[in-house]
């Protein structure tokens, strides 16, 4: 049986972030490649951030959808280089972390804002205000800081940028 690419990556649409759920690994942009070889599919995905300790999960439930999708061995390899990007979210992630209640990173990844004390222009995911303030750097998981709202006084979290 031949695999189709586009069906590998209709298949991996399935996995989902373990710390964010309406995320498949697609939307995060971690998946970076997929190539059909005479011994199996080889994917290669790349950490959000170096030491994230969701990766492990990420790799077995890759393994796991895409054995019971395809009959061939799976091997998933982990590059670190060049380093995972906001920019690789895609638009319909993006979507689906302002649904789910977290503010997505700004399009720009380069977001010096903090190194002038200038704050972040941030949207809140509950009012869609931009009246939006950093309360801790540090959020729910590493990968996230916390804001609220000043117009609806919500916290939520924020993707950071990176």
């Amino acid at each position: 049986m031949m695999i189709d690419k586009d069906q590998v990556w209709q298949s991996l649409e399935q996995v989902k972030d373990p710390e964010i759920p309406v995320l498949s690994v697609v939307d995060l942009g971690v998946v970076r490649a997929v190539d059909i070889k005479l011994k199996g599919l080889e994917i290669t995905i790349t950490p959000t951030y170096s030491g994230c300790p969701a990766m492990k999960e990420i790799e077995f439930d890759i393994i796991k959808t895409l054995s019971e999708d395809f009959n061939t061995n799976i091997n998933v390899h982990t590059v670190l280089s060049p380093a995972w990007t906001t920019e690789w979210l895609t638009e319909s992630g993006r979507k689906k972390l302002l649904d789910y209640g977290i503010s997505p990173p700004a399009q720009e990844s380069n977001d010096k804002s903090q190194l002038f004390q200038k704050p972040r222009n941030v949207i809140c995911p509950v009012c869609k205000s931009y009246n939006t303030e950093m309360k801790s750097q540090f959020g729910s998981t590493a990968c996230k800081s916390l804001f609220q709202c000043l117009d609806c006084k919500e916290p939520f979290d924020y993707f950071k940028c990176h």
